[in-house]
């Protein structure tokens, strides 16, 4: 069951999507820059909360995000190159 509960901070300095876990662990989603493209690099759940939807949260909210800035996405990272895969009312916004 995901968890809709998650504050999805933009941590621009460290180029980052963060979700601050209750044990003071942190998810996130690792992004760049490249000629105006987001370039998603890693999706990180830590062990604690991993089976519970947060990646695919992560992954959903920082797609939406890109498509609500009119941004393209670069995607070096697995899971989010597999979530869209699933997904693929994002594939428009995937820098091929």
């Amino acid at each position: 069951m995901m968890n809709t509960d998650y504050a999805v901070t933009n941590n621009k300095k460290a180029f980052k999507f963060e979700v601050a876990l209750p044990n003071a662990e942190v998810a996130f989603i690792e992004y760049r820059w490249l000629k105006g493209n987001m370039v998603l690099m890693r999706t990180l759940v830590p062990t604690s909360a991993r089976g519970q939807g947060l990646g695919s949260f992560l992954a959903k909210y920082v797609l939406d995000y890109a498509r609500d800035q009119n941004l393209k996405v670069v995607v070096y990272c697995a899971f989010i190159a597999k979530y869209i895969e699933n997904h693929a009312e994002y594939n428009d916004l995937v820098v091929k």
